[in-house]
Formats: C-alpha cells, structure tokens, sequence
C-alpha cells in the first residue's frame, strides 16, 4: 500500500480521488517453506477471476470511475479476459467497455473507459532494480494523469 500511495502522489493524482479495490476478493496462499505462520499469495486461477467478477462489476458500476488503472496481470485479466498481458499495454491508454467484463454482450447500460495498464506495486518490491521498476510504476501513473487532465479540459 505505501508503495502505491507513494507512486499515486509523485504521478499527481490526488488520493481522495482514488477508489482502490481488489479484482479477486480472496487471498490464495500456500505455507511458507520450512512452516511457521509466514504466507505466501499465489496467482489466482482464471475461474477464480471470473467468480469474483460480479463484485468487481457492481463496485465499477458504483464508483463510475473516469480512468480504471489495472494494477497488474490479474487485474487486467479481469477487465480483458485471461489472454491480457501487462507488458504489450503498459502504461496506456485503452478503451474498456464497462458492463462488458469476459465478453459479455454489450448492453445498454454499458459505457465506455479508459484503462491504463501497469505493475502490481507487489513487482516493485519483488524487482532487482527497484528504484527502475518504481520509476515505470510512477511513469505508468502519470498516463493517468494526463488523461484526467485531458478530460477534465474537456467538460
């Protein structure tokens, strides 16, 4: 979280602006090796995704957001279906029909916005060199920035 926060405030983006939520609603772990009480999180599956997929929709439906920022392979899978990749889309804007999650026919209510793609801040902390993938991290999230600024300049 503090990685997170860190990022959001250096890209401009202020916090109280911000809605963070989680596209898989549950907590996948394993034992850490040699026991104790240590967890490790494991990926979720795609049909662990997917069952958390009416939570996400609703919360998306709730907040009606003007820019969804897909912090890593998961949750960009939610949104796009199980064949997303962060890395051919980060930091991006791209165009995402809500209401349209896996494939759904596309219905009245749906509507159009955008999404910038970019690392779980979890990878910043996992990285070798953390200082390059927290730069990207923040770089990513000046694209949403700009975006906000954009939209904002046009209402």
């Amino acid at each position: 979280g503090r990685v997170l926060d860190r990022a959001v405030g250096e890209a401009g983006i202020a916090t109280e602006d911000s809605y963070v939520t989680n596209a898989v609603k549950h907590f996948r772990w394993r034992n850490a090796p040699g026991g104790g009480k240590r967890r490790i999180h494991q990926r979720p599956d795609t049909w662990q995704i997917r069952a958390c997929e009416p939570w996400l929709s609703a919360e998306i439906e709730r907040v009606d957001p003007r820019v969804i920022v897909a912090l890593g392979a998961t949750a960009g899978q939610a949104l796009f279906g199980a064949s997303f990749r962060v890395g051919s889309q980060r930091g991006q804007a791209v165009p995402w029909t809500a209401g349209r999650n896996q494939g759904a026919e596309q219905g009245s209510g749906d509507h159009e916005v955008t999404v910038v793609p970019t690392i779980h801040p979890s990878a910043v902390l996992r990285a070798s060199d953390r200082d390059s993938a927290y730069n990207g991290l923040v770089h990513d999230l000046a694209a949403v920035s700009e975006v906000l600024r954009r939209e904002a300049g046009m209402r």
